[in-house]
C-alpha cells in the first residue's frame, strides 16, 4: 500500500522554527551578510541513501506520511524515520507537500519531536496554478489551517504550479497570480517564501517585486527544473534586481557552482 507523500530539502547548518534564517546564520558565524545566495540545500533527500548524504554534507490517503517526491510514490524511508535521524544533525528542513492527506499526520508526527529540533522549519506546498501548471495544486485553505493549528509561527513556502516548454514563449508569473497569493497571504503572521521557477522570473520581475514590496514577511526562494533552458545571465538578472536578504537560491548543478562563482561565493568541490 502506498502511503501519502512529502519530500523535503535540508538547509545547512540553520536555526530556530521561526527565527530568520539569515539572522540566524549571522548569529551563529556561518555566513558573512544577510544574503540567501549563501545559503546551501541539499534537494530531495527522500530515500534513506540521499538522506545520509545530505546528514554528512557542510497517492494513496492512507498509511504513514514517506518521504518520496513525484513521479516516485514509494520509498525506503518514513518520516518519522526521517525525523529520528535529522534530529540528531544541525540541518535545517523543508517539508514539501504533495497531497493534503499527508499534512495532518506529519504535523502530528512533527509535533512530538518540536523540542528536539533547534532547526527553522519551513513548510512547503503549491496552492495555486502557475505559468503552464498542469499538477494538481494543494487546497490553500485546509493546508494553511491545518499547518498552523499545530505551529502558528512555522515558516510557510507557498507556490504555484508550472511548467516549461522549451519549444514556445513561457509566460511568466501574472499579475492575477501574484495579486491572488498575496491576498492568501496577507493575513498570516509568519514568514513567507514564494518558490519560483528560473526559467519564468525574468519575465515576471515587476509582478515579483511588487509581491516582495507587500510585506517584509516575504521572500523568493528561486529553483529551477532539470530540463529548464535558463542562463547564469538569467540569474545574475534577479540578483541584480531583488534585495539579496530576500532571495534564497534552490538550483541545481551545474548552474548552482558557475552563480556561486560569478558572484564571488567559495564554491566547495
Amino acid at each position: 500500500m502506498v502511503a501519502s507523500t512529502c519530500h523535503f530539502s535540508c538547509m545547512e547548518d540553520v536555526g530556530s522554527w521561526s527565527e530568520n534564517i539569515l539572522e540566524y546564520f549571522l548569529r551563529n558565524n556561518q555566513i558573512t551578510t544577510e544574503d540567501g545566495a549563501e545559503i546551501v540545500w541539499y534537494h530531495a533527500a527522500n530515500h534513506k541513501a540521499q538522506m545520509d548524504e545530505a546528514l554528512r554534507s557542510n497517492e494513496s490517503e492512507h498509511g504513514p506520511p514517506i518521504m518520496a517526491h513525484p513521479p516516485e510514490t514509494s520509498s525506503d524511508n518514513t518520516l518519522q524515520e526521517w525525523l529520528a535521524e535529522v534530529m540528531k544533525s544541525n540541518k535545517g528542513i523543508k517539508l514539501d507537500f504533495k497531497s493534503l492527506a499527508a499534512v495532518e499526520p506529519s504535523m502530528m508526527l512533527l509535533e512530538k519531536v518540536k523540542h528536539y529540533l533547534k532547526c527553522p522549519v519551513w513548510i512547503n506546498a503549491d496552492i495555486l496554478p502557475g505559468p503552464n501548471g498542469t499538477s494538481k495544486v494543494v487546497d490553500a485553505k485546509p493546508f494553511i489551517d491545518t499547518v498552523t493549528s499545530f505551529f502558528p509561527d512555522v515558516t510557510f513556502s507557498l507556490g504555484w504550479t508550472t511548467g516549461w516548454h522549451p519549444e514556445k514563449v513561457n509566460e511568466g508569473y501574472s499579475w492575477a497570480m501574484v495579486k491572488e497569493m498575496d491576498y492568501i497571504c496577507s493575513g498570516l503572521s509568519q514568514p513567507v517564501t514564494f518558490p519560483v521557477r528560473a526559467a519564468l522570473v525574468r519575465q515576471s520581475c515587476s509582478q515579483l517585486l511588487w509581491l516582495l514590496e507587500q510585506s517584509n514577511r516575504y521572500s523568493l526562494t528561486i529553483w529551477t527544473g532539470k530540463t529548464d533552458n535558463y542562463s547564469i545571465e538569467d540569474l545574475l538578472y534577479i540578483r541584480e534586481h531583488f534585495n539579496k536578504n530576500q532571495v534564497f537560491y534552490d538550483i541545481l548543478e551545474p548552474q548552482n557552482q558557475e552563480f556561486k562563482q560569478a558572484i564571488g561565493i567559495k564554491v566547495n568541490f
